[in-house]
């Protein structure tokens, strides 16, 4: 969820301005619970824990499912994000990016072991676990593929001119671990590869299932995965970090930032701590109605852009 400090996003300010309801959020991020198990955790009344969750529902931060229970239907609360960034003022200063969508569809290589498989927002693309559909003339058009080992591989068009200078470039994607069906404590290390540099890996939790994804299909079977996780990558001259945590010393200059095209790779690496596989979620799948988005920062900086020349000259 992107905020920034408008009166817009009150009710979020202050639906976290509370102790209980921190702790609430806490408690969801574990496991989704009812009333009754909220107030039993945090030691309160279920009349004042339903105050407090009704605060959390109406700032959008948790959402309440009706699931069968032994007296009929109860309400499950359900967290509804994964993470805010706040955005603050800024001094008129608007940095220029330009962005190129990648469908999940769009790859150009590929070498994928089962449990594995791929599918529009309509269906299946072929037989699940079977490899060779990822060469299905189908698979321009998945918004979802998953594999248990190997790696997923994508070409990128870079459309900067000679005129600017690069400054950082973030990628941000949906995913998760796949796991057979589905299970929220299966660890997965994905690793990142642009142009062939080893950027770092996060180690995905699981894989999850415990409610229908916000964008997932009404026929996706309900026993498997439903959504993931919204990670951002971001390169800099500093260093290459995930949702803002460094995650190496990979700096932009080092990962030919310049190139007309670049190669990004997804990988689960046969000799990782953690084969959990990975499932990437694209448009109409998941809680986030995206593909891969690549987003280049650059400036004008005339000298910045001539210095660079001179290095590149040096080089050659």
């Amino acid at each position: 969820m992107n905020i920034n400090t408008s009166k817009e996003h009150l009710l979020i300010y202050e639906a976290l301005a509370s102790s209980v309801r921190i702790k609430i959020i806490q408690l969801l991020a574990q496991q989704s619970m009812n009333v009754s198990e909220l107030a039993e955790a945090a030691e309160l009344s279920s009349a004042i824990m339903t105050k407090h969750v009704k605060k959390l529902e109406k700032a959008g931060l948790i959402r309440t499912d009706l699931i069968p229970g032994k007296a009929g239907l109860q309400k499950l609360c359900v967290l509804n994000i994964d993470r805010i960034e706040i955005k603050f003022p800024t001094k008129n200063h608007i940095r220029e990016f330009q962005q190129i969508d990648v469908s999940i569809g769009h790859y150009t290589d590929f070498h994928v072991e089962p449990t594995c498989g791929l599918a529009t927002t309509k269906k299946f693309i072929g037989e699940l676990d079977e490899p060779r559909y990822f060469l299905d003339s189908e698979r321009v058009n998945a918004n979802i593929l998953w594999f248990g080992k190997g790696y997923i591989e994508y070409k990128v068009p870079n459309f900067l001119h000679t005129s600017n200078c690069p400054e950082d470039l973030e990628i941000s994607m949906e995913l998760s671990s796949e796991a057979p069906e589905f299970n929220k404590n299966w660890p997965s290390d994905i690793s990142f590869y642009l142009n062939n540099v080893f950027l770092g890996i996060w180690t995905s939790p699981g894989d999850f299932g415990d409610y229908k994804g916000k964008f997932t299909p009404a026929w996706w079977p309900s026993e498997i995965n439903q959504y993931g996780i919204l990670k951002s990558l971001r390169i800099t001259a500093n260093g290459t970090y995930l949702d803002g945590n460094k995650i190496s010393e990979v700096t932009i200059d080092k990962v030919g930032i310049r190139e007309k095209q670049w190669t990004f790779r997804i990988a689960v690496e046969k000799d990782a701590e953690h084969v959990g596989g990975v499932t990437l979620f694209g448009s109409g799948f998941g809680n986030y109605n995206q593909d891969i988005i690549f987003r280049l920062y650059y400036s004008n900086d005339k000298e910045k852009v001539e210095s660079e020349r001179k290095e590149m000259s040096v080089v050659e």
